[in-house]
């Protein structure tokens, strides 16, 4: 197999282009490769870089200025704006208020609340609002 890297400035992403006569085994493995790489997430505890993948984190949220990654047991800390968690994050996560992304995979249940929120409360007791902004498409995701 060959391979070329081309640097090209003002790319906001990596972006892959394989040429191939058919798809074998390598090529699969090498997508596969591809797609579980842009699904870490690094994070901070104390001195040490964590590295988590999608199904680790539960909630992402922004509190007095820093990014909080909240997994099953334990929290961490992210040098990166949630924006970018966001689209680093696509697949199963969906933005509930201005400061929150949720692993949608984890819910276990929803209450209503005052103002036409919503209260999320997922598997590990982590809970928060659904504002009302994001409240239509968290109601279209459960079928509401």
């Amino acid at each position: 197999m060959n391979a070329e890297i081309k640097i090209v400035n003002g790319l906001e992403e990596p972006f892959v282009k394989i040429y191939t006569a058919s798809i074998t085994d390598d090529i699969q493995n090498l997508l596969s490769l591809i797609k579980a790489s842009s699904n870490i997430v690094t994070a901070l505890q104390d001195e040490r870089t964590i590295i988590l993948k999608e199904p680790d984190i539960y909630m992402i949220r922004v509190e007095n200025e820093k990014t909080i990654i909240y997994c099953k047991e334990k929290k961490y800390y992210s040098k990166k704006r949630l924006c970018e968690l966001e689209n680093i994050l696509k697949h199963s996560f969906m933005k509930i208020s201005k400061t929150t992304l949720v692993n949608l995979n984890y819910i276990d249940g929803i209450e209503a609340s005052f103002g036409g929120t919503m209260l999320l409360i997922l598997k590990n007791g982590c809970k928060d609002y659904v504002s009302r902004k994001y409240l239509p498409s968290f109601k279209k995701y459960l079928g509401l």
